[in-house]
């Protein structure tokens, strides 16, 4: 089985290809679990829940993967870099327990979504005016750390088909 993950900053349309590429590949997906750990537990957190919250991610990523078996994907909205460079830029620093669940966690391929997109207003987002500085932190370090990743950008259905192509190696 493949993992893809997408990624980038918020609002972006993440959760919209997750679902997109979910439904044309057949494939499971796993939902933004951030936003599911917030929506359970308030929007207010702190460094430490960053902790706790990829922690929640690992699992329901194997949880995924174990219900999942035989598929060819599963893809996942948004991966566990996410959380080090939330944890960067909300706190300037990263707790070594993040840094060791990014080490440890594979994802095939990585879907960077360019915020060329409008901004879609919602309680548990922060970021509204940075998501260009944002994605330019994502595409650094997706290269730091060598991982393979193609950037999406336009409308959806842009988006998709460069998505697609991806996946199936074109």
């Amino acid at each position: 089985m493949r993992k893809i993950a997408i990624v980038g900053p918020e609002s972006s349309g993440k959760t919209t290809l997750a679902q997109a590429l979910a439904a044309h590949y057949g494939a499971p997906w796993v939902p933004d679990p951030s936003r599911t750990w917030l929506e359970q537990h308030g929007p207010t957190y702190t460094e430490a829940d960053l902790v706790r919250i990829a922690r929640y991610h690992v699992e329901l990523e194997q949880e995924a993967l174990r219900v999942a078996r035989g598929a060819r994907f599963l893809f996942i909205d948004t991966d566990l870099l996410n959380y080090r460079i939330w944890s960067q830029v909300k706190y300037g620093r990263v707790d070594p327990e993040i840094d060791r669940i990014v080490r440890e966690v594979h994802y095939d391929l990585r879907l960077l979504c360019r915020p060329d997109i409008p901004w879609e207003p919602d309680p548990l987002r922060e970021n509204p005016q940075d998501r260009e500085r944002l994605f330019m932190i994502w595409s650094g370090e997706l290269r730091t750390c060598g991982h393979p990743f193609v950037t999406l950008q336009g409308d959806h259905g842009a988006r998709m088909d460069a998505a697609v192509d991806s996946i199936n190696g074109r």
